[in-house]
């Protein structure tokens, strides 16, 4: 199976958050687990959008849905380090587009992990992809 390469260029992070691996964080190989690097991405992009003003939904239903995930691990990481999580936005499409991670080692710079979130506008009422809120477009389009 062919392997996952991810690059992004560095004038797309836009927002940057700071957070501890936490011992829960840890899995049985004694690093961070993916499972809590994937929550942690999680984490991240909800502070991008409420530094940004954004909801991750409104009052009609609609809010963003992953619609898929890559991630690129470089490094391992370790309770109790503080990793740096840089966020941006990219390929937009009609209906949304991609979150895109650099994740690195708060202390030293060290790359950790790269990842995206393939993402879309989806009204949990009518259970169906819209398009991309104007309010959304007008941000970050």
């Amino acid at each position: 199976m062919a392997r996952i390469k991810l690059s992004f260029p560095d004038d797309v992070f836009i927002f940057a958050t700071h957070m501890p691996v936490r011992i829960t964080d840890i899995n049985g190989a004694n690093h961070l687990g993916n499972d809590a690097l994937i929550s942690m991405l999680s984490e991240a992009r909800a502070q991008f959008l409420v530094k940004h003003g954004m909801e991750e939904s409104d009052q009609e239903g609609t809010g963003i849905i992953v619609t898929d995930l890559a991630t690129m691990y470089q490094s391992e990481s370790f309770f109790p380090e503080v990793l740096r999580f840089e966020v941006g936005l990219m390929d937009f499409n009609k209906y949304g587009g991609d979150f895109v991670f650099r994740v690195s080692k708060a202390d030293s710079g060290q790359p950790v992990a790269l990842a995206k979130y393939g993402f879309v506008f989806f009204n949990y009422v009518r259970k169906q992809v819209v398009p991309v809120p104007e309010a959304f477009r007008l941000r970050f389009g």
